[in-house]
């Protein structure tokens, strides 16, 4: 018997049905060993041993492992073709070692790129041994992180409470995001003006021309800056006479995209569906680990984690065979197209993603995947047959414009673009991010010297704008051109950024949280090599050296060690006072800005002559006055922009009665963030306003929906006990006999209801994980005006209709496979009502992430 290791189940599922009775294919469910969360698991000191420890979910998997390979003849290991890959292998093959098993038995590893029959069977073919580089280059990097981490994250706890960590890869990502917004609050508009003339030929053709020059003077985008002088040149044109000057036409060629890669598959998918970075991945990796298709499991993508854009020959060959077939040879290049990668330090060891059987087009396989793989599938498909398509040609026109009245001239241009062949374009056209999109538009034929009649004139105000916040996708791009990170770790980058509350998406558009600001703007002040873009690229080159077997990881290790390890203890000494007044000059424009009136930004709007600081208290940095405790006025650094509304603790808004008790309900700004509060009494009733609430924004209304909590959800239909919601230190949550279960989301305190509260206190008190939404019994399309799928689910208390966060319990009698589409739409429709009702205002606008 052989014994073959793969990380999944399902990917173990799939090669099982390639492989006779002479195997058995196990799966490690992922990483099996981690260093341990604790100081001393690597040690400089001792040439930079590391203990590992077993995950306490992958014991039994490996002790299955171990009784497996007992009793085979050989073990085949058959994990990913990366470095985590490599690394898994090695960590299973040391763990088989040390609860000596192996003996004499063969061990071999083997690599594939897709998850097919051929595939696989060619890779037994040709096993090898542990790439031993490669797993140097994994305990580098790990190392690296480890020391990062568990080095410089007790300083910060210390100089910054409520700071939680700083890593080495992700502290730079978040000075990329924290960079942008001070690039944003730093940006001030600048007004300017257009001029465009609306003309036609004498036949009566109109196009547009814009001013390039007026009175010999060349006419740029910010060149006219005030309506006095747009109005002027207008008037000129208003009295001019136009004519034809020149004519240029030029042929130009558009290229076709590479295939996919890891960042360019995560960008494209967030432009075309909206799709987060690690949602592409998970549907990719689905794709990719095997998919029935009508009796067939096979890997419909190859591995999804790769910077590489080139593809196999035979891959080319099947491509220039579908596009053959399908459009033509006009659509055929002459000569195979051959991609080379443009991003910094990309290792280009794998193929770019794509299908693994070309000819098996997207309509083919679409009713037996799952929306959002469809969705995936078909673009990765299109974009590799379009990336071995013929270039699109078109033609750009420019038309040369003479205006004069009198001795007074201008300068006008008209351009248009055509296509005079689609090529590639007729089957993909990549999204763009933030550019304008070019408008193709056709001009008339004129000839030199030709009068054009005037329609109109047109001056038009405008503003410059700022920079643009980052996307998940547009920061993956911006750190793979500047070399930070690897396919394998963009999206846990970013979730590391999300989960300690250094960020959040707003529109799908990530916002630094004042905890990230200040985090970076602690290591740019005392840490500055650390977070700089080109160390951490130039390390980041060094591990991809180790990798390819030109480098010692342990001297790298060493080198970086030396100089870290210097300047952690030169900041150990430091105050915090000294921290606080180096934060004040960096944050200054964000938390203390300019009044309108003029006045000090930093003067104590309460006292008169304290001065604000940033301060340091038990759950992380606030403003304060220097005259404290004379002076108790506090404010959040959030606030900050709206500091001549602020208002002392002594000084709340009163946000109007209660209804029920007659009690004044008031808006309060405290110690540890903003609450509302009910009436005066010695203890009155308060609740703390919920992270990603904009306090400015609450009225009566949403006050009183949170002094109303604990909701009373329903009784609990086994134990009639009652299930509460409510919000805790550790977020939102339902309640049922002591045992408590998180909600996704604040808003969902107001919503839920009893079938959703009861399956997840019954999951929590299982001690398990919450499961996955329930399979669908039935899927009845898309919903005509909203998008995403409405389908029919089994539920732990019977069938409902779903679309996104919106469950709607059939009426009792239904059958479930009966329901169409209209029946759902009224039942979800009526539902959303409900829970639209019972939602505090302004927060029923659906979560951008």
């Amino acid at each position: 018997m052989n014994i073959v290791i793969v990380e999944s189940p399902a990917k173990a599922k799939t090669i099982n049905r390639y492989l006779g009775s002479d195997y058995h294919v196990l799966a490690s469910y992922g990483h099996v060993r981690d260093l341990p969360a604790k100081d001393g698991s690597v040690r400089p000191d001792d040439d930079f041993a590391m203990d590992w420890e077993v995950d306490g979910k992958a014991r039994k998997r490996l002790s299955d492992i171990a009784a497996a390979v007992k009793g085979a003849d050989r073990l085949i290991l058959a994990t990913d073709p990366d470095r985590e890959g490599e690394a898994i292998s090695w960590h299973v093959l040391e763990v088989l070692h040390r609860k000596r098993v192996l003996k004499d038995k063969p061990v071999e590893r083997v690599v594939f790129n897709a998850i097919t029959k051929q595939a696989v069977l060619d890779a037994l073919r040709h096993p090898r041994t542990i790439d031993a580089p490669l797993v140097d280059a994994y305990l580098a990097r790990r190392a690296l992180d480890y020391l990062v981490g568990f080095t410089l994250s007790p300083v910060l706890w210390r100089k910054l409470p409520g700071a939680r960590s700083a890593g080495r890869v992700q502290s730079v990502a978040l000075r990329l995001v924290c960079d942008r917004e001070a690039e944003i609050e730093r940006f001030r508009p600048q007004e300017y003006w257009s001029i465009v003339a609306r003309l036609a030929t004498e036949k009566g053709e109109a196009f547009e021309a814009r001013l390039t020059a007026f009175e010999g003077d060349k006419i740029g985008r910010l060149d006219i800056a005030d309506e006095a002088r747009a109005m002027a040149i207008k008037a000129m044109l208003e009295a001019a006479r136009f004519s034809v000057r020149s004519i240029e036409s030029k042929p130009q060629r558009r290229h076709p995209q590479p295939p996919f890669t890891t960042s360019t598959l995560q960008q494209e998918a967030s432009r075309k569906f909206g799709f987060a970075a690690n949602q592409t991945m998970q549907i990719a990796q689905r794709l990719y680990e095997g998919v029935d298709i009508g009796g067939e499991t096979a890997g419909l993508i190859t591995y999804m984690r790769t910077d590489g854009v080139q593809i196999a020959p035979e891959a080319i060959a099947a491509a220039r065979s579908v596009i053959a077939g399908r459009f033509g040879d006009r659509y055929l290049p002459t000569k195979q197209r051959h991609y080379h990668t443009k991003a910094k330090n990309a290792q280009e060891a794998h193929e770019a993603i794509r299908p693994t059987d070309l000819s098996r087009h997207p309509d083919s396989v679409r009713a037996r995947l799952q929306p959002e793989q469809a969705k995936l599938y078909e673009i990765i498909w299109k974009r590799t047959i379009a990336s071995q398509m013929e270039s699109a040609e078109l033609e750009r026109t420019t038309i040369e414009i003479d205006a004069r009245s009198g001795d007074r001239t201008a300068d006008l241009r008209a351009t248009g673009s055509v296509v005079r062949f689609d090529g590639f374009l007729t089957l993909y056209q990549e999204g763009r991010d933030d550019e304008e999109e070019e408008e193709a538009k056709r001009l008339p034929a004129v000839h030199s010297g030709e009068p054009l009649l005037r329609r109109a004139i047109e001056a038009g105000q405008h503003f410059t704008e700022p920079p643009p916040r980052y996307t998940e996708a547009t920061l993956i791009k911006k750190m793979e051109e500047i070399g930070i990170g690897r396919p394998s770790t963009y999206t846990a980058t970013l979730s590391v950024l999300r989960d300690r509350g250094y960020v959040r998406l707003d529109k799908k558009r990530l916002v630094p949280e004042d905890k990230g600001r200040l985090v970076i703007a602690f290591l740019s002040s005392f840490f500055t090599r650390y977070v700089e873009y080109g160390f951490t690229a130039a390390l980041e080159e060094q591990l991809d050296r180790i990798s390819a077997g030109d480098l010692d990881w342990k001297d790298v290790l060493r080198d970086f060690w030396r100089e870290f390890s210097e300047s952690v203890d030169g900041i150990k000494e430091l105050r915090v006072a000294e921290v606080l007044e180096a934060l004040n000059e960096i944050l200054g424009d964000h938390v203390f800005p300019a009044p309108e009136n003029g006045s000090d930004p930093r003067a104590c709007p309460s006292c008169g002559d304290g001065r604000l600081s940033l301060k340091i208290g038990r759950y992380g940095a606030f403003i304060g006055c220097s005259n404290y405790p004379d002076c108790r006025y506090t404010r959040q650094l959030a606030d900050g922009a709206d500091a001549d509304k602020e208002k002392s603790g002594d000084e709340p808004l009163v946000l109007g009665t209660d209804p029920e008790t007659g009690l004044a309900v008031s808006l309060r700004n405290g110690r540890f963030g903003p609450y509302v509060q009910l009436g005066e009494e010695a203890k009155p009733k308060r609740a703390s306003i919920p992270k990603g609430w904009d306090p400015a924004a609450i009225d009566l209304e949403r006050a009183l929906r949170l002094l109303s909590l604990p909701r009373p959800v329903g009784i609990h239909p086994e134990t009639g006990k009652e299930i509460t919601a409510g919000i805790g230190r550790y977020g939102p949550f339902v309640l049922h006999d002591g045992v408590f279960a998180n909600l996704d989301t604040v808003d969902e305190v107001f919503t839920v209801g009893l079938n959703r509260a009861v399956t997840l206190i019954a999951e929590k008190s299982k001690g398990g994980r919450r499961r996955g939404t329930p399979q669908a019994l039935k899927s009845l399309g898309e919903h005509p005006e909203l998008g995403g799928e409405i389908s029919v689910r089994d539920g732990r208390y019977g069938p409902y209709v779903n679309h996104g966060r919106i469950n709607a319990t059939l009426p009792k009698g239904t059958d479930p496979n009966a329901v169409t589409l209209d029946q759902a739409l009224a039942l979800i429709a009526a539902k959303a009502e409900k829970a639209g009702a019972k939602r505090p205002a302004g927060r029923r606008r659906k979560s951008a992430d």
